[in-house]
């Protein structure tokens, strides 16, 4: 049995980076491409073992190289975008992002070869087999297992603000949903997602990821899906929830927001701070709350003494940690408004092309 280790957690602040893409035909439609971009070519150097798919045979996802900073992440999202989109343009596909395709229908659609996805869609059926999710997954080195842990735990409550502000997936299966991201209710169906409950110590984590494989509850920790998680292999806290994004400057503004939160959290837990220890059903309320209404949420406060606008979380968030980032996404027009308002004034192409990575479409 695989697992994770202490051991792994030795560098602090290193960020990588991982995203799901779509992979679409000349329509910009979902289309089965990743036995072709994944399989049976060679990949550019960059995306070299770090290329693989998703469940699907229309959703391929990549890995950024580990980086000290953030404009090394900047340079290393640049460069593993443009391979992925040149390397699946050779073979006569496009790359779009979003957390759910609005043209995508499940039913329709490829699932994937690979083993160990065909072992999820015969233990958990229904709910994996509709999941044509994509997301954007943010790793942060942490030097301390525990301090890890403390970390992911008290990261929770920030985790419906990314959500919100991420949030562009309202359309699924061919109909508005009436959510701002649909895709983190559609994920919320399998086993072990959504936001976890607050761990002592890594050792009670450990303990955790042990009994989930040797019960046969998952085929590995890998399978712990939750909204975010220490990785007990690479050594980081792993924010798993803003929906995935076509455009990289908005990809940067959740690495900076996540980062300088890690940062912060982590010099808080050297001074010796116990931690909020909140509850998981307010946090399920927020998250409720991120999901269905975007940029419009608002939030039950830190304290649960009442509410708070998303847009005064983020002038305070801004604020206090030094970013510019979400600022600039709660004052742009959402990814959810922007699709309604593609679909309703130009249609569906319109919005299909709008998704195109690299797309400069208003």
């Amino acid at each position: 049995m695989e697992l994770g280790s202490r051991e792994a957690f030795d560098r602090m602040g290193t960020l990588g980076i991982e995203e799901e893409f779509f992979v679409v035909d000349e329509t910009g439609r979902p289309t089965a491409g990743t036995d072709e971009l994944v399989y049976d070519s060679e990949p550019p150097a960059i995306l070299a073992d770090r290329l693989d798919h998703e469940l699907f045979k229309c959703v391929i996802e990549t890995q950024t190289p580990t980086v000290e900073s953030l404009g090394e992440a900047e340079d290393a999202l640049e460069s593993v975008r443009t391979a992925l989109v040149e390397h699946a343009r050779e073979h006569g596909f496009d790359v779009a992002a979003a957390g759910l395709h609005p043209a995508a229908e499940w039913r329709r659609l490829e699932h994937a070869e690979k083993p160990r996805y065909r072992a999820q869609l015969d233990r958990i059926r229904y709910p994996q087999h509709r999941n044509t999710t994509a997301g954007l997954h943010v790793h942060v080195g942490v030097d301390d297992a525990d301090k890890a842990v403390w970390v992911a735990n008290e990261l929770r409550w920030y985790l419906p603000v990314m959500l919100a502000l991420s949030a562009n997936s309202p359309f699924w299966n061919g109909f508005d949903t009436g959510l701002a991201s649909a895709r983190a209710k559609i994920f919320e169906g399998l086993p072990n997602t959504g936001m976890p409950t607050a761990f002592e110590d890594f050792e009670a984590f450990q303990h955790f990821e042990r009994t989930m494989v040797e019960t046969d509850s998952i085929n590995d920790r890998g399978e712990l899906w939750y909204d975010v998680r220490p990785h007990s292999e690479h050594g980081t806290v792993e924010v798993r929830t803003p929906d995935g994004q076509a455009d990289p400057e908005r990809v940067l503004a959740f690495v900076e927001y996540t980062a300088a939160l890690v940062e912060d959290l982590a010099a808080r837990y050297e001074d010796g701070e116990t931690g909020r220890e909140h509850r998981r059903e307010p946090l399920d309320e927020n998250k409720w709350r991120a999901l269905r209404y975007g940029h419009d949420a608002e939030l039950l406060t830190p304290e649960w003494d009442g509410t708070v606008g998303l847009g005064e979380v983020v002038d305070r968030e801004a604020s206090r940690l030094g970013v510019s980032g979400i600022r600039s996404l709660y004052e742009a027009e959402s990814g959810t408004r922007r699709q309604r308002r593609l679909l309703e004034e130009e249609g569906l192409e319109a919005l299909c092309a709008a998704l195109l990575v690299g797309s400069e479409v208003p």
